[in-house]
């Protein structure tokens, strides 16, 4: 039995959700979202909540019933409040700059970094070495990060690289003599 699947998701006031054409779509104040259905899982949106239940006995069904309630958690989230990530750049010369739709990184390498950003997503750069990244979209927020991370991940000797805000990043020891 999931612990997260028997909660049913409350739907707060200026939100809407609506199933049609094997989608669930939410609608609120900073947009809309949808996730397609599973056939394993019933849905039902009721009046201020939705509730998911596995439609059959399989085992299938039962491991999607609590990803499923979360996913669906992630669309009223999104609409509502939004999602952000927060990148740091350590490392001496490392910085990044927002300009419209490119963000433009300079990390040591002998050009700099030009990453297009996504619909959907905003990036603001606060100071030159903090990056956030923002939208509705969980996977979306989290899938951009992942790739401006991938252009220098911190190294474990300096710790220098691009890290997530609170991550901690194990410190080896250097040579000894």
């Amino acid at each position: 039995m999931s612990r997260i699947g028997k909660k049913a998701v409350s739907i707060p006031s200026g939100v809407t959700a609506a199933i049609d054409g094997g989608q669930l779509s939410v609608k609120g104040p900073k947009g809309t979202l949808a996730i397609p259905l599973s056939d394993n899982i019933k849905y039902e949106v009721a009046e201020g909540s939705i509730s998911v239940q596995p439609a059959n006995a399989t085992r299938e069904a039962r491991a999607f019933w609590g990803m499923q309630r979360t996913l669906v958690q992630n669309l009223i989230t999104g609409v509502t409040e939004g999602f952000t990530k927060v990148l740091e750049i350590t490392g001496v010369g490392y910085r990044a700059n927002a300009q419209g739709k490119n963000l433009k990184l300079q990390l040591g390498y002998s050009h700099d970094v030009d990453f297009a950003v996504p619909e959907g997503i905003e990036i603001k750069t606060p100071d030159n070495t903090t990056i956030e990244i923002s939208g509705i979209d969980k996977q979306k927020v989290g899938q951009v990060a992942a790739e401006i991370r991938r252009w220098r991940k911190p190294e474990p000797y300096k710790g220098k690289g691009i890290k997530y805000r609170g991550e901690y990043i194990f410190r080896k020891e250097g040579k000894k003599k």
